[in-house]
């Protein structure tokens, strides 16, 4: 589906998942990213998507193309629709926070590859740590645009997750 999108594809994958053309992956997310930046030194701008989420649109990652305008990033999330609440380690509840400004973060994210070059160039604990490349992209400095994303945009991580993934594409 990607190839719809973009001129060239590069998966980062286990080593012993390698085909013609795909990089091998990193210890974390981000560092699997940079590796396949690595690959890639002539993108202007990248796209980054995880392969657990599988129903991933062209509409939608042309959108979080056309968002890219003015920011460094743009990436695809859904508005937080639970209440969600802050707790202390034993598990009390610190506070409640206010979801009317929270967004739960997905894939596709897009970046120009300079901003996200920048945002790797941190050593391995960094990239250890991030949940996710917009994050690096913040810590530099770099703005990044949300995308509101269709609900089937599901992540794949559960057997119930592969169930309804599979049922949508019946």
């Amino acid at each position: 589906m990607l190839e719809a999108v973009c001129e060239r594809v590069v998966v980062a994958a286990p080593a012993d998942f390698l085909r013609e053309g795909w990089v091998e992956g990193g210890a974390s997310r981000s560092e699997s990213v940079r590796n396949a930046l690595a690959a890639a030194p002539e993108a202007r701008t990248v796209v980054v998507h995880d392969a657990a989420r599988p129903l991933v649109t062209r509409e939608l990652v042309s959108a979080c193309l056309d968002a890219l305008l003015g920011v460094d990033g743009a990436i695809a999330a859904a508005p937080v629709t639970d209440t969600v609440k802050e707790a202390y380690p034993d598990g009390t509840v610190l506070r409640t926070l206010d979801r009317s400004r929270l967004w739960a973060v997905q894939t596709p994210q897009v970046f120009r590859a300079e901003s996200l070059r920048r945002a790797l160039d941190v050593d391995d604990a960094t990239l250890a740590a991030a949940t996710d490349d917009a994050a690096l992209v913040e810590a530099a400095g770099g703005t990044v645009r949300l995308v509101d994303a269709p609900p089937g945009n599901i992540k794949v991580t559960t057997a119930a997750d592969l169930a309804r993934a599979e049922a949508a594409l019946c």
